[in-house]
């Protein structure tokens, strides 16, 4: 038997910097167009695209490579309606006051409220989970490390990956959200993090009219 190594060579081919650039430029002109999206078309997204694009967050660093992250893909119509009935009942309390008038200040260029028919409008859900602890062969409780950063990290990684694919997302953070749990059926180590609405823009969807920071207000050259 061959004993397992524990590094192996690396799998990187350098490149030339005018290809860097080429490929840097390319990427950017890709992502500059990714808006966030509130009215979704129901029209069908193959599962084999939801895989791969998944599959893509799961390469994503993470403290210790212990890869804390779950992803729920939700495409059946009775767990979306259970979902968005769950979601609304929690936004219309913060809608109604929860969040307090300063929040609801900075939301409201964006023309949100507690009513959210894309969850069940937009074909696929993904509720991502962070996995608070993980087991030992034994049982026993494994400690995880950087849980939230790198679960962030997998999403963005995934938010990319779906833009790339040609479809839109929407990043929904209703708060509290244990609900998910509940209805996604998910141990009780696994904590939600975001619900990931995916699927294609509805005909003639439009966005708010807002800009990103240009580069020189987001970053410092030392």
């Amino acid at each position: 038997m061959t004993k397992t190594e524990k590094y192996v060579p690396l799998d990187f081919h350098a490149l030339d910097e005018g290809e860097m650039q080429r490929r840097a430029d390319a990427f950017f002109d890709v992502m500059r167009t990714r808006r966030t999206v509130r009215d979704f078309s129901d029209r069908v997204v193959p599962r084999s695209i939801i895989e791969t694009c998944v599959a893509t967050a799961g390469r994503a660093p993470s403290g210790a490579n212990q890869q804390p992250w779950t992803f729920v893909c939700i495409s059946s119509p009775e767990i979306k309606k259970q979902i968005r009935l769950a979601a609304e009942e929690e936004e219309r309390a913060f809608y109604g006051g929860r969040a307090g008038e300063e929040w609801l200040d900075a939301l409201s260029h964006l023309g949100t409220n507690a009513n959210k028919p894309f969850l069940e409008h937009a074909p696929w859900l993904i509720a991502i989970f962070g996995q608070r602890w993980g087991k030992q062969p034994d049982g026993s409780r494994k400690k995880h490390y950087y849980v939230p950063e790198s679960v962030n990290i997998a999403t963005g990684f995934l938010i990319a990956a779906l833009h790339q694919a040609g479809l839109a997302t929407l990043t929904h953070t209703p708060a509290p959200m244990n609900f998910l749990g509940e209805i996604c059926e998910r141990p009780e180590n696994e904590k939600p993090y975001i619900l990931l609405v995916v699927g294609y823009p509805e005909d003639g969807a439009k966005v708010p009219n807002i800009t990103k920071k240009p580069l020189g207000k987001i970053t410092s050259w030392l």
